[in-house]
């Protein structure tokens, strides 16, 4: 059952509000945005710098409990497919709008249009729109019984509507958090500096400048030689290096996913030994030190609601590998393997050790490491699907149903399937409303990926930071970097 707890309790647990002797910081991240709209894209580097200019109607603690936000009280179910969110009073976005129930719907309706094909759709599944009672009370309709509907509204960032409809929402931001852009140098850094008018207290970071670094070994040398204050994805064995380390258990789990309808993908036995080919414990061990775990033979992150605890790891099998790929006819057949590099722990690693294996079967692999917004399209883009593309997928919903709605559904942002029948399956539970059927719903499509090995599921990443001993911060189960959760002593 979803556990609600007050604003007030969680800032209360990091005593940041009114803090004297404001202060600047630097962060270094993997990649730099691909945009600063925070509704179209499902971009982690444009969420690290937005998680701190905009605001949406419920939050989560450091430790993934769900609280309101822009909500002055958790929601209430009024009708099956209604639920009613009460705002908090006297909210203003940056630019002066009023947050008020008009923004929300004008929220709800830009992020859902099917024009502006948002990214995100894999988070907002059953809404369809949103009414609005009063100026401070906005009633949010789904297509079906949905009980994560909260949760849902923990991801829709809000936007101020004047500025959306005749300003640059993708170069100039405008929201209600704590946090408001300075300026952006393309390829370079950007600075947020602190909202004075913010409405929970001004933080005690007054600005911070996110420099683009994807490099991790560059970002650890800034790190020691004190030009960051935090830097992300620090590598494993450079952890005991860094002033200071530290991990906390993510939400991410590092996956390939398979064209299941391209030339050499589409045939099972070809699928079945991409799976067999990857000594995923050696990996683990050489790659991450401890910091990784096999993920069990699913992209579901065990954290989530409808993980299937049933399912096991993918054997390591080479000889049976290359013996699929004999039988199928496939060995010197090419497959090229997308994805990028800095975004996410040991991502090129990852992507050159499994292309490796792969290769090994008698498979000719091909590597296509791509820029940042360039594969971005790869992956959630309307052309072709590539053979087989990385990702390493979150789930800040704690729910089943993004990450299914997000690969496994056909119609989703990253699939590369046309399994109608999965499709239909994955609809069905998003609308169940009664646990035990859900949870047998999603135990059953989470067999079915399994057996008929539409992903390559590799392991359950842990976050790793490296920080300057004068800032203190504990990271998220959720990866947010929220400034305003941030202080440091001179």
């Amino acid at each position: 059952m979803t556990r609600f707890l007050s604003l007030t309790a969680l800032l209360a647990t990091t005593a940041l509000a009114g803090m004297a002797g404001a202060q600047s910081i630097t962060i270094a991240i993997g990649s730099e945005p691909s945009t600063l709209d925070p509704q179209l894209r499902d971009d982690g580097g444009e969420r690290q710098v937005n998680d701190n200019i905009y605001e949406a109607l419920m939050a989560r603690t450091p430790t993934g409990d769900l609280v309101p936000g822009l909500a002055a009280e958790p929601p209430v179910q009024i009708g099956p497919l209604v639920w009613r969110f009460t705002l908090r009073p006297g909210v203003s976005f940056h630019n002066g709008e009023p947050f008020n129930a008009d923004a929300v719907v004008a929220s709800v309706a830009r992020v859902i249009d099917p024009a502006n094909n948002s990214e995100q759709m894999a988070y907002f599944g059953t809404i369809k729109g949103a009414e609005k009672v009063d100026d401070l009370t906005v009633d949010i309709l789904t297509s079906g019984p949905d009980p994560i509907l909260p949760s849902r509204m923990y991801w829709m960032k809000m936007i101020a509507p004047g500025h959306a409809a005749e300003g640059d929402l993708a170069a100039q931001p405008v929201g209600t958090g704590a946090y408001m852009l300075d300026g952006w140098n393309r390829g370079s850094d950007l600075r947020l500096v602190s909202n004075p008018d913010y409405w929970d207290g001004a933080p005690q970071i007054k600005d911070v400048t996110y420099r683009f670094v994807p490099e991790p070994g560059t970002r650890l040398s800034g790190l020691m030689a004190g030009e960051f204050d935090l830097i992300t994805n620090l590598l494993p064995e450079f952890a005991a290096s860094a002033p200071k380390a530290v991990a906390v258990a993510g939400l991410e789990t590092s996956v390939f996913v398979l064209g299941t309808d391209n030339e050499v993908t589409k045939d099972p036995k070809v699928r079945a030994a991409l799976n067999l080919a990857i000594d995923r414990q050696a990996m683990a061990d050489n790659l991450f030190m401890g910091y990784a775990t096999v993920a069990q033979g699913a992209h579901i992150n065990p954290a989530a609601f409808g993980f299937n605890e049933k399912l096991e790891s993918y054997p390591y099998d080479p000889e049976q590998a290359k013996a699929l790929i004999r039988e199928a006819g496939a060995e010197g057949k090419p497959i090229t393997v997308v994805g990028e590099a800095g975004r996410w722990l040991k991502d090129r690693e990852q992507i050159e050790a499994v292309s490796a294996y792969w290769a090994a079967t008698g498979l000719t692999v091909t590597t296509d490491i791509q820029e940042f917004s360039q594969y971005l399209d790869s992956l959630m883009g309307s052309g072709p699907r590539p053979d087989a593309i990385f990702i390493a997928n979150s789930n800040e919903l704690l729910d089943a149903d993004r990450e299914m709605s997000f690969i496994y559904h056909k119609d989703g942002a990253a699939a590369s399937n046309s399994d109608t029948e999965m499709a239909e399956m994955i609809d069905a539970a998003r609308v169940e409303d009664d646990p035990v059927r859900r949870k047998a719903l999603y135990d059953a499509i989470a067999q079915r990926g399994y057996d008929l090995n539409y992903t390559v599921p590799l392991f359950n990443l842990q976050d790793i930071y490296g920080m300057s001993e004068r800032l203190n911060w504990q990271p998220r189960t959720d990866a947010k970097l929220m400034i305003r959760e941030m202080t440091v002593t001179e």
